[in-house]
């Protein structure tokens, strides 16, 4: 670990970004550029005092899964995040590698989503940012952990609940077209890639899932058009866009309806359970000076920025308690 390579490039990212590049608010004047520390931790959830004294070189290691937040936090380039491990003292990542790294751009347009479901997804439809009325709608993906994370995954071992968030009518449909994300994944990825491993741990599981993944169907696309059955608001019918990573490892989904319809406004209500949410939890953040010490869990304020994982495209996971839906 190089302590001072670490600090040095933290701080100067830091300086470079001001708080509107990242969805907060300009607030009052400051005496110098860029984003206060507080602001850094509130970002890659984690208490304050972790990550002063990283920029002040007496912190512990940080393990990949807090660099991963402090790489999305300070709106890094997936080089800027290679050298960041690096300096850290760990092997770059995989460029498909889930560890909570979400691509700036997408970052970018996820600060300005405020009022409709927005969320971005890894190649494996893994959650791994999403904001206030997102959550509301498929539930909180920070409660998952593993392949728990995978709505291909959830949709397949935990059928009743992943499902219950689409019509029955349309619940072929899905298994076939995450099957079919599923391959092209395994084809971008290669044979030894978690794309793989993750085919065969269905296939040993799901007798519906070994039969789709043998018809041998390919296709990494996200509906146009949907219909998201929420527990307490019920039919929702929304028009999906889908804006995917140059390499297609991530995307970013955003749901929307037509102006002054009934279903827009059921996404306005959604909106402000999500406000609601966010409010009654609150940001966590951790303490103490082991290597993970200052992990909390993702701060819920409105900002998509600060939230920390992402609804799965097409499955949600599960009433009643609706933590294991798939997008």
């Amino acid at each position: 670990m190089y302590r001072d390579a670490l600090a040095d490039f933290l701080v100067r990212h830091r300086a470079a970004l001001a708080p509107t590049d990242v969805g907060l608010g300009p607030g009052a004047r400051r005496r110098t550029p860029g984003l206060r520390r507080e602001e850094v931790a509130q970002l890659a959830t984690m208490s304050t005092d972790y990550y002063t004294r990283l920029e002040q070189r007496r912190g512990p290691q940080p393990s990949t899964q807090m660099l991963a937040a402090i790489a999305r936090a300070l709106r890094m380039t997936t080089d800027e995040r290679d050298y960041l491990y690096r300096v850290a003292g760990h092997s770059a990542p995989e460029r498909h590698a889930v560890e909570g790294y979400v691509a700036p751009a997408l970052m970018r347009v996820m600060d300005r989503l405020h009022d409709t479901p927005a969320m971005v997804l890894s190649a494996l439809e893994e959650p791994l940012v999403q904001n206030g009325p997102a959550r509301a709608l498929f539930g909180d993906a920070e409660q998952l952990t593993g392949w728990e994370r995978s709505a291909i995954y959830s949709w397949f071992v935990h059928p009743e609940q992943a499902r219950a968030v689409y019509p029955a009518e349309e619940h072929a449909h899905h298994g076939l077209s995450k099957v079919a994300s599923l391959r092209a994944a395994y084809g971008a990825m290669g044979p030894r890639s978690r794309a793989s491993e993750l085919a065969e741990i269905l296939s040993a599981h799901s007798a519906e899932f070994a039969q789709l993944w043998d018809s041998q169907v390919v296709a990494r696309r996200f509906e146009d058009h949907k219909v998201v059955l929420h527990p307490q608001i019920g039919r929702i019918e929304v028009d999906c866009q889908a804006l995917l990573t140059e390499d297609a490892s991530q995307v970013l989904l955003v749901l929307t309806a037509p102006p002054h319809s009934e279903d827009a406004g059921k996404l306005d209500l959604l909106a402000a359970l999500g406000t609601q949410s966010v409010a009654e939890s609150g940001p966590e953040s951790g303490s103490g000076s082991g290597s993970d010490a200052g992990v909390g869990s993702v701060a819920r304020s409105g900002s998509v920025a600060r939230s920390g994982s992402v609804a799965r495209s097409g499955s949600v996971a599960g009433p009643p308690n609706w933590s294991t839906v798939s997008p």
